[in-house]
């Protein structure tokens, strides 16, 4: 194969998977919820498949037009930096640290000396909610917003008019540079807003600085052996910048569908690592079933017209990282789940791949189909699907 285009929806699950009560998850499952939804209408992916995967129940079944999957997560943990580290090929066997009681002192000490400024929440919070309990004070104070989730993150919240964009990086590069070793966080996040209390909206200008990958991934094989390796949306922050010979960011999913077209376009060889994060940040989080349903019809319109543009040794492969289930109430966290996985392209055979025990499958097979060297826990499923 010449290129492949790897596009995770950024939280698309599709059902509890045998471990997830021991993350606190029970009867989860991101599609189910929305396909409760009216505004969902995704006919190119039920006709690619998606109805067929093993457990799947809430879709019309097909004549599958490429081949299907359900991916089992094998390492521990249901964040986007576990979870894109094992579809690139790395599992995880130990979960990253997290702080369900905020970070201690030995952290927060050194980081309020360097940056010059005192912290706020310093617990678990809603991103939209803890801006509209500490925005005015933060505002006030200058002090900065401070908060995690159930996963391995370290996120400062800030009003671009107290603290300017370019300078939250910076304190967050204070924060990625304390957060190592037994505190090593899977992502820093700087969390922008603006508006006025009671009318907070956060800004387009998150960005992500990650802890950096324990070996090597599909990018670093792919880029290795000379061939282009693209990221496009959060997949430079995901990976710390390791293994891509360019990236660009989005603005919003229909940004980033907007840069595979454009490479799409191109004449290159190689990979084309996508991240649509919208489906995660503004409605899986936010549990918003309408939203989440809307905005898979989006990708599925856009998906429709992107497949004739794929070239006879092109293939696209369309995965997530973790759910997030919109109707799941008792957390707004990441869901553990099952992820699908949908192959197509013009040598592409439909078949019924199974559940697979880990995302790493994608990785073992994008390499061979890639012909680059990567050595990985996954076992490749190329000969089957061509």
């Amino acid at each position: 194969m010449k290129r492949v285009f790897l596009i995770v929806l950024d939280s698309f699950g599709i059902g509890q998977m045998p471990d997830s009560a021991a993350f606190g998850d029970v009867g989860v499952n991101t599609l189910a919820a929305c396909a409760t939804s009216d505004k969902l209408h995704i006919p190119t992916m039920i006709a690619a498949g998606l109805g067929n995967i093993d457990g799947v129940s809430c879709l019309p079944k097909s004549d599958a037009q490429g081949a299907y999957a359900r991916l089992q997560e094998s390492s521990m943990g249901k964040d986007t930096t576990i979870g894109h580290w094992e579809i690139a090929g790395i599992v995880s066997e130990n979960p990253l640290p997290t702080y369900p009681n905020g970070f201690p002192d030995e952290i927060l000490k050194p980081f309020m000396e360097q940056t010059g400024r005192g912290v706020l929440a310093n617990a678990p919070w809603s991103g939209t909610e803890v801006i509209n309990e500490y925005g005015e004070q933060h505002m006030k104070t200058g002090d900065l917003i401070v908060y995690t989730s159930a996963d391995s993150v370290f996120q400062i919240a800030a009003h671009e008019d107290v603290v300017p964009p370019e300078k939250l990086y910076e304190y967050c590069r204070i924060a990625r540079a304390l957060l190592q070793g037994k505190h090593g966080v899977g992502r820093v996040i700087a969390r922008p807003f603006v508006g006025q209390p009671g009318a907070f909206k956060r800004t387009a200008n998150r960005h992500d600085f990650s802890l950096e990958p324990p070996g090597k991934t599909l990018l670093d094989a792919v880029k290795d052996a000379g061939k282009a390796s693209i990221g496009v949306g959060k997949i430079h922050d995901i990976f710390a910048g390791q293994g891509l010979t360019e990236y660009v960011y989005n603005q919003s999913n229909a940004n980033g569908m907007e840069h595979t077209d454009r490479y799409a376009a191109m004449d290159w060889e190689g990979l084309c690592f996508v991240n649509l994060v919208d489906f995660d940040m503004q409605f899986g989080h936010r549990r918003d079933i309408d939203g989440y349903a809307g905005a898979l019809t989006e990708f599925d319109h856009w998906l429709s017209a992107f497949l004739p543009k794929l070239g006879e040794e092109d293939v696209v492969m369309i995965t997530a990282d973790h759910g997030c289930d919109p109707a799941y109430t008792a957390t707004t966290d990441h869901t553990r789940e099952y992820v699908p996985l949908l192959i197509l392209g013009n040598q592409v055979r439909p078949v019924n791949l199974g559940t697979r025990t880990s995302f790493a499958d994608i990785a073992a097979t994008i390499a061979e189909l890639l012909n680059v060297q990567l050595d990985t826990p996954g076992k490749s499923f190329a000969g089957e699907i061509l």
